[in-house]
């Protein structure tokens, strides 16, 4: 049986059998506790002052000059020799001695091991049960790693089929979304003037709402899954925003706000997609109309900093209690005093602009002076190479956005939801299109060379054929190359839309569509970028 190593000394100091470091001379360097009990000295009393071979008597001293000594030199230890030592009180301790001797730098040190004859099988046993213990806990260790790793595992699994799932929720919610959008265009061209326009404006927003919900979701789900992807382009940020505060100009409108509105001077270059950041300024703009009593006040301001584009966004609303500000852009947060709001929304909006932002290398920021005191959302956005500030510009109101009409002209509609399509065709037939419905791949193929029409809108999932093989065949008709070839369907993620510009598609829309955003794709000469 050895010592402990030197360097153990926890071990050396509390094992149960004695333990003595001497130096070739034989003077004691160090002495465990157990060591110092037996002998009845303090280590103090032994260090540096006292040889092992004091603590022998005659006979001891004299075995261990002629026997020990000469085998430590030879082989470097001895083992299991019965020799007595003598205590401070001149008692005899018979004991089971182990000398190993090492090279510990310059010098070689004699490590002592005794035993008390009863003790030593205490202390083997006792290793014994340590060294089970270890081996114990090692294995208790490894099984909770298999069990974190398969609970690691699950939760993988449980967040792709919840990703996987509101993927097909927005799809499949997007399916009657685009008949009842086309269906209330019709109305509100029909009817006008001719109705209480509170009717048309409280399904309008409605629907604007839950399309919103809906598209949040599915950008929500991409961010989560590392699958959003940017069309990057060198923005103009002022246009951009300026823009964006009139797609909001009839939520600020219908709940009295004021919007002050104060904008660089353009250029403002920003590295981005277009369409995000649309997203994040619309989506800040919202929850600030949402959280913000009727009749509030809004600020948007737009600055920039050398190297940094800087959009901030101010209301007098709820606010944000302080211990909630750290986690106001989490997944699914929600304050109690939005709650109970009735415009409370899914708690998604804020994690999407944090994801968006983040995608563009830019920061967004919430402060808040605590509940009831108002909120501010501060984006920063690192400016496009090369690009300079210009100077602040004057403040400015939002305006509604214009819509154009698109010219008259042959419109194939194919889509297997006929609800969809019929309310899709009625309402281009309102703008002076001349249409024809069919509900399969074959009825179109069949119907083009006689219709022969400028335009097809597919719908990708066919019942008979898929939209993008639709769209290869429609290319090969006669006329086809310069035939416009629009997708519209229920799936919306980047990849869709690259692959429905792979099979030739010009644009890529995803339901519900916007009359207006598909009038203004007609009038285009170029394929969507």
């Amino acid at each position: 049986m050895n010592p402990a190593p030197p360097g153990d000394d926890r071990l050396f100091d509390h094992a149960a059998c004695a333990l003595v470091l001497a130096g070739e001379d034989g003077v004691i360097l160090k002495a465990n506790a157990t060591a110092c009990a037996w002998l009845g000295y303090d280590e103090a009393e032994l260090a540096g002052k006292v040889r092992m071979r004091d603590l022998l008597p005659v006979g001891a001293r004299l075995f261990y000059h002629t026997h020990c000594q000469p085998i430590l030199e030879v082989q470097g230890s001895v083992a299991e020799i019965q020799v007595s030592l003598v205590n401070r009180r001149k008692e005899r301790l018979p004991m089971l001695v182990n000398i190993v001797r090492r090279r510990e730098g310059d010098a070689s040190v004699d490590h002592w091991a005794l035993f008390k004859s009863a003790d030593r099988h205490a202390y083997e046993r006792e290793l014994l049960a340590a060294r089970k213990a270890a081996e114990a806990a090692l294995e208790a260790r490894r099984e909770a790693e298999t069990r974190l790793q398969a609970a690691n595992a699950q939760l993988s699994a449980a967040d792709r089929r919840k990703d996987e799932f509101l993927a097909t929720l927005s799809h499949e919610l997007r399916n009657p979304l685009a008949p009842m959008r086309s269906a209330l265009d019709i109305l509100k061209f029909k009817l006008g003037n001719n109705t209480d326009p509170r009717l048309i404006q409280a399904f309008d927003r409605q629907l604007h709402h839950l399309t919103r919900l809906v598209d949040d979701l599915m950008e929500v789900s991409r961010i989560t899954q590392g699958r959003m992807q940017l069309s990057r382009a060198t923005v103009e940020l002022t246009s951009l925003v300026r823009s964006a505060t009139q797609d909001v100009a009839a939520m600020m409108t219908a709940a009295r706000h004021t919007l002050h509105v104060n904008l660089a001077e353009a250029p403002v270059f920003v590295d981005g997609d277009a369409t995000r950041l649309a997203q994040v300024v619309i989506n800040l703009l919202t929850n600030a109309a949402k959280y913000t009593p009727d009749g509030g006040t809004i600020a948007l301001q737009l600055a920039c900093t050398p190297g940094v584009a800087e959009i901030r966004i101010r209301d007098n609303g709820i606010g944000i209690p302080a211990a909630a500000l750290p986690t106001v852009f989490d997944m699914f947060s929600q304050l109690e005093p939005a709650l109970e709001r009735a415009k409370g929304g899914l708690g998604i909006g804020l994690a999407l602009v944090r994801g968006i932002v983040g995608l563009h290398g830019g920061t967004v920021e919430a402060a808040s002076d605590g509940p009831g005191r108002g909120s501010e959302f501060t984006v920063r956005l690192p400016l496009a190479a090369a690009a300079d500030c210009p100077a602040a510009g004057p403040a400015e109101d939002g305006a509604p956005a214009t819509v154009t009409t698109a010219d008259s002209m042959r419109i194939l509609v194919v889509d297997d939801n006929r609800d969809a399509a019929d309310m899709l065709t009625m309402a281009l037939e309102v703008f002076g299109c001349e249409t024809r419905t069919v509900h399969t791949a074959a009825d179109a193929l069949a119907i083009v060379p006689r219709f022969q029409p400028g335009v097809a809108l597919l719908d990708i999932g066919l019942p008979d054929m898929n939209g993008y093989e639709l769209a290869r065949r429609l290319r090969q008709t006669p006329g086809g190359s310069t035939m416009q070839l629009i997708a519209i369907t229920g799936w919306g993620q980047q990849k869709d839309r690259e692959r429905a510009l792979e099979a030739g598609f010009d644009h890529h829309m995803t339901k519900p569509i916007e009359l207006g955003v598909l009038r203004g794709l007609l009038r285009k000469d170029s394929p969507d970028r």
